[in-house]
């Protein structure tokens, strides 16, 4: 059983139902003219951890965002030349490093959980979280992103984040024996997502996931 087969069986079931719009296959249409949708949402400042483990480097925001050595998520991306782009491309990526580490940590009320989401975003991220620690699940493997486009809503606010996944090397580990439950490759192994990150508005640095849209068993992203 994989991440992709932990989230349709528990989890993603339930954050459709619940704060999801799946994409259809396909081009959805959409441009650069485009507005992008979740973009007039504005996210509270958070709070921070005050835990002092975590390296410089796993610390961005001063949030603890680290991950066991056997945990790996690779960001196979590169930066767009827009400064607040850059910054959005960033915490996406952080926003699902919170997520694991919200997994690792058994808790969905982690504070770098709270730190890289809000709204839907962070519904999102915390069902994500329990159906993990519900399922008696933790992770193994490398999930990697790729594929990454930007673009900006006018105010300058907002900035939709959009790539690939691929987690066809990243596996469920039962907490209780660590045992990884592996299963054969497929297009399961594949989603397209989009974020849409909004910037805090008491921060000069700091972006927010405030919603989240995927399309699964993406054909695009193989």
């Amino acid at each position: 059983m994989k991440r992709r087969t932990l989230s349709t069986a528990a989890a993603f079931a339930a954050a459709t139902a619940l704060l999801l719009t799946a994409c259809g296959g396909g081009d959805d249409g959409s441009a650069d003219s485009d507005p992008i949708e979740g973009a007039g949402q504005r996210s509270e400042q958070p709070s921070k951890s005050a835990e002092p483990a975590a390296p410089a480097q796993e610390k961005p925001d001063g949030v603890d965002v680290s991950l066991p050595a056997d945990m790996k998520l690779v960001f196979d991306w590169d930066k767009p030349k827009d400064k607040n782009e850059a910054a959005a491309m960033d915490d996406a990526a952080n926003f699902f490093r919170a997520i694991y580490h919200g997994v690792d940590k058994r808790s969905a009320e982690d504070a770098s959980v709270v730190a890289y989401a809000t709204g839907a975003g962070l519904h999102y991220a915390q069902t994500q979280v329990k159906a993990w620690i519900d399922g008696g699940w933790t992770a193994t493997g490398t999930l990697r992103h790729y594929d990454a486009t930007t673009r900006s809503a006018g105010n300058g606010s907002s900035v939709e984040v959009a790539f690939c996944a691929d987690s066809g090397k990243f596996f469920g580990k039962e907490v209780k024996t660590g045992k990884v439950l592996t299963t054969e490759p497929s297009i399961e192994d594949f989603d397209y997502y989009k974020i849409i990150m909004v910037k805090v508005p008491t921060s000069d640095t700091l972006w927010q996931a405030s919603k989240v849209f995927v399309e699964t068993k993406a054909a695009k992203c193989q």
